[in-house]
């Protein structure tokens, strides 16, 4: 090989590396490969869902809080909670679905001090993070039954996959 040869190969070689490395660091990935993202724009938080949850749906419902002193129905706090659904999900057998709890700061602070409570569970929701707005929380019991999907419900979840902005 000739020396311009040489040079034409190293660089073909160090653009091949270069678009490779590019490539690796550009996807998003989980503990198990690439991966989506369900995005928020309304309360500002991203959640990052292997690539198996492709087509995935959202569903929404309120979560309710209660004074520790009331005997009544009335909830003294609610919000919404948003739960990221597997798309293998079915009325017949369903999965373990995500679920967000979505706090005001002034809720999360009033329920850390026991000023209401949620649900019969001894300890409360726990929190996945935060941005300026809202504090989001997984629920306290959220997978208790057991579902099919439970455990994948909690390795995502142990990579930490809320990013809020």
């Amino acid at each position: 090989m000739n020396g311009k040869n040489i040079v034409v190969s190293l660089l073909i070689l160090i653009s091949v590396l270069a678009g490779l490395t590019w490539y690796a660091v550009s996807i998003q990935s989980t503990p198990t490969g690439p991966s989506l993202e369900y995005k928020n724009n309304h309360y500002g938080f991203r959640f990052v869902l292997p690539i198996t949850w492709e087509r995935y749906t959202v569903t929404t419902a309120t979560w309710k809080g209660y004074a520790v002193d009331s005997e009544g129905e009335v909830p003294a706090e609610e919000g919404p909670i948003i739960s990221i659904r597997h798309p293998l999900w079915a009325v017949d057998v369903p999965r373990q679905d995500i679920p967000i709890m979505v706090f005001t700061k002034a809720q999360w602070d009033s329920l850390q001090q026991g000023k209401f409570h949620i649900g019969a569970a001894p300890i409360g929701p726990r929190e996945l993070g935060r941005n300026n707005l809202y504090v989001f929380a997984l629920p306290a019991r959220y997978n208790f039954a057991f579902p099919v999907g439970y455990e994948e419900v909690d390795i995502i979840l142990e990579s930490n996959p809320l990013r809020t902005f």
